[in-house]
């Protein structure tokens, strides 16, 4: 039992350690430049304390959870031998994962309430629920596509900077054309893909993918894929506006 609560400790430390410079802003600010005291300081500490529970338990659950499986999937697709499986394997990965992404939900929903407020959509809850639910889906399809690109990408060995080079290319000429409320909502949907439960398991689809194939070093060719995923939403939400 003393091995597990002094490794639970240094994660607790290390949580602590990782989170004091944001705590030390807040505190400066609020404290120096404001010179205001905080208005709950009960409810900010025990906020902190959830905040390092939560981000103890979540790394430690990425390394014993996503990871691993994330990556004991890829090799296994990777042997079945058979391509069309594993880039569907690589969609149905990016489509899942996104339409849960909890930020992308937030922003959707966000975007929505917006777009009701300012005329762009009609202010019904039915309309901005469509409106909320569309963007989602849009951008899990860019995910999807966004994974099969980047593992066709692996199992080929292209380099990857030509492939982000002329997708940034892509977007600045598609942003000329989009409608203006669209390409604000279009860039952060790019980055919003990339947060809690996408990053684990594209990361570890990548790195088990290029560990699997012969010829492909992990460290080149298993990274990569998040570029590929924060690159497309951004396309495709913008040629939604345009069409939509």
């Amino acid at each position: 039992m003393g091995k597990p609560i002094i490794g639970f400790l240094r994660l607790l430390g290390g949580s602590a350690r990782d989170l004091a410079p944001i705590i030390i802003v807040i505190a400066f600010f609020q404290i120096i430049v404001l010179q205001q005291p905080f208005p709950d300081i009960g409810g900010v500490l025990v906020g902190l304390a959830c905040v390092v529970f939560g981000l103890v338990l979540f790394v430690r659950g990425l390394e014993m959870g996503l990871f691993p499986i994330g990556e004991t999937m890829a090799q296994a697709m990777a042997h079945k031998g058979s391509l069309p499986i594993l880039l569907l394997f690589a969609f149905a990965l990016g489509f899942g994962t996104t339409v849960a992404e909890p930020a992308l939900i937030a922003v959707a929903g966000e975007a929505a309430k917006i777009a009701g407020e300012a005329g762009a959509i009609a202010d019904t809850p039915n309309a901005k629920g469509s409106y909320a639910f569309w963007l989602r889906i849009v951008v899990a399809l860019s995910v999807g596509a966004a994974l099969v690109l980047g593992v066709f990408r692996i199992l080929v060995g292209w380099p990857i900077q030509y492939f982000i080079i002329g997708g940034y290319v892509l977007v600045i000429v598609i942003t000329g054309f989009a409608p203006p409320e669209i390409v604000g909502i279009a860039y952060d949907s790019g980055g919003v893909t990339t947060s809690t439960i996408t990053v684990p398991l594209v990361t570890a689809l990548g790195v088990g993918l290029a560990s699997t194939i012969k010829g492909r070093n992990p460290m080149l060719d298993g990274f990569g894929l998040i570029a590929f995923a924060s690159l497309t939403p951004i396309i495709f939400v913008m040629i939604y506006g345009m069409l939509a």
